[in-house]
């Protein structure tokens, strides 16, 4: 049988991992209840109008990300996103160049589609800055995109704005585009325009699950030009067809509440965050790069796989972690802070102490 050449280990890691205690590798923002989406239960429908999208929905995406209805594709999720955006891109013989560390299903779908994944580091001597000069180098005569997360998963770094134009810069020589993967954007104090509505080297994906506490709406899009966003509802006929009413029209009354929504979140983030910041610069023996998201990517001085470690941690103290390898950065780990602000705090001091029993 041929090999999985498409595999993101990564996805099959959170899908099957045990449910811990103390769960701190998860990204999401705490959920939100159905009562803090007001309407919501009177918002269902079991039919309506989406074959191109909902239309409200649509409208609702280009308002908020300073776009044109016609630049909107909706998805299921940043991942059908992305997936959606690189096969409108990319086939079978071209490249696709990819951050190191990255998110792997990123590398899945460019190799599920025949293309060849590329990679360029985002170094942590440089604090995981995005590298105009590395991406270049790391440019073929095949690369027809350059995909990048903003802020990064998985450190939470913001990549700088005039590193991106540049990139685009790069792609547009190239005869290639910029995919930007902007799911922790929206919380982050990065927010604003979609950088796709500021150049049609640029494609955006985004959606609902990461900043808002709405991971279960699936509600994902992608903003391009009109000649990409043909080309991206062209691969929908061929992948789903059309999302569900019942999620678009919810995600469209969460539009209409999204600026309570994103306090909402932002307070979260700001008293977990502060928790977070605390316990890292007690740890002297941990190094890390400071995020604007909802994960960090600390790793241990001396350590060179923190696996053995997050075993430990996961099967004496009942807390999570996600490896670093999974990431192609064995070690670091990854840290979420967007969840229950009593769970964190007991998370932390669980990772304190396997810190101290070293």
């Amino acid at each position: 049988m041929t090999p999985l050449r498409y595999h993101a280990p990564y996805m099959e890691y959170a899908k099957t991992r045990p449910h811990a205690r103390f769960d701190l590798a998860g990204s999401n923002i705490l959920a939100c209840t159905i009562d803090e989406l007001p309407g919501a239960r009177e918002a269902v429908t079991l039919s309506g109008d989406n074959d191109t999208g909902y239309a409200p929905l649509v409208d609702a995406i280009a308002s908020r990300y300073g776009s044109s209805p016609s630049h909107v594709t909706t998805a299921t999720g940043t991942a059908g996103a992305n997936f959606f955006a690189l096969a409108a891109l990319v086939g079978p013989g071209d490249d696709v160049l990819i951050e190191r560390p990255g998110y792997d299903p990123l590398i899945g779908a460019a190799r599920l589609l025949g293309a060849r994944a590329v990679r360029f580091d985002r170094a942590e001597a440089a604090a995981f800055a995005v590298d105009p000069d590395r991406v270049r180098a790391a440019l073929t005569p095949r690369t027809r995109a350059i995909v990048l997360t903003h802020p990064h998963n998985p450190t939470g770094v913001a990549a700088d704005e005039r590193a991106l134009l540049d990139v685009a810069e790069i792609a547009r020589r190239a005869d290639a585009h910029v995919i930007v993967d902007e799911v922790y954007r929206d919380v982050s104090p990065v927010a604003g325009l979609a950088f796709a509505t500021r150049d049609d080297a640029f494609v955006t994906t985004n959606s609902l699950t990461k900043s808002y506490g709405l991971s279960s709406l699936r509600c994902g899009w992608v903003i391009a030009s009109d000649e990409i966003s043909y080309r991206v509802r062209r691969v929908r006929d061929v992948v789903d067809g059309t999302g569900s009413i019942v999620a678009e029209r919810l995600a469209t009354l969460a539009f209409a509440n999204l600026d309570a929504l994103a306090s909402r979140a932002r307070n979260i983030l700001a008293r977990n965050k502060r928790l977070v910041e605390d316990f890292l610069t007690s740890r002297s023996e941990l190094r890390w790069s400071p995020s604007v998201g909802t994960v960090v990517f600390p790793r241990i001085e001396g350590v060179d796989d923190i696996g053995e470690f997050a075993d430990r941690l996961l099967h004496e103290r009942e807390t999570e972690i996600v490896p670093g390898r999974f990431f192609d950065a064995p070690a670091h780990f990854r840290l979420g802070f967007g969840g229950d602000t009593d769970r964190l705090r007991r998370g932390l001091e669980q990772l304190a102490a396997a810190l101290d029993a070293r």
